[in-house]
């Protein structure tokens, strides 16, 4: 067991039995009082967060965390399969892990997931952004880009977001993984 002196900014923590990513870290002295840590953590499953007084000698699990990149491949019922790149062995994560990102990957694309002790992933991070090709939206007007109007389009995995007036059916956008906003147009 390490002690909250141990800790440092982004350790996951077994905290209540929940695996918990510390977030802020503050060493204070008040005056007359004994020195304590507060700490600011995030819960990797749900993502609440929580505030905790620790006192420097208190001990506290800190977890080995190992990261990798995998290939997702396919989405299997509530799971996505994805790969090693290196050794090909294929895993298993839950669609949970990715929140409102796994409307927005397609297949190929490269996940940063992080595994509990080498065996249980516990948090999967998409890329930035993802380009992906429109699959219908109503027709585009030539030169409306001075106002910031968004139209509905239907991406290639049926997903939908909103769309500048000038992009048109078959066009390839850049889009933020993480919130579906539309990025940019992308010239092939």
């Amino acid at each position: 067991m390490a002690t909250v002196s141990d800790l440092s900014k982004g350790n996951f923590i077994r905290y209540n039995n929940e695996v918990m990513q510390v977030e802020e870290l503050q060493h204070r002295t008040p005056g007359n009082l004994r020195a304590f840590y507060q700490i600011k953590m995030r819960n990797v499953r749900n993502g609440k967060v929580a505030e905790n007084r620790f006192r420097p000698g208190d001990e506290i699990e800190i977890l080995r965390v190992e990261t990798k990149e995998y290939q997702y491949l396919y989405a299997d019922g509530e799971a996505l399969v994805c790969m090693d790149n290196v050794t090909f062995d294929q895993v298993y994560i839950d669609k949970s892990l990715l929140g409102e990102a796994v409307n927005y990957i397609k297949e190929g694309v490269t996940l940063l997931i992080a595994f509990e002790n080498g065996e249980r992933a516990i948090t999967a991070e998409p890329p930035t952004h993802v380009v992906m090709e429109i699959q219908y939206t109503e027709p585009g007007l030539q030169g409306d880009t001075a106002t910031r109007t968004l139209k509905a389009a239907t991406l290639e995995n049926g997903t939908e977001v909103r769309v500048p007036l000038f992009v048109n059916t078959g066009d390839k956008i850049k889009i933020n993984a993480s919130t579906g906003e539309y990025v940019e147009r992308v010239k092939e």
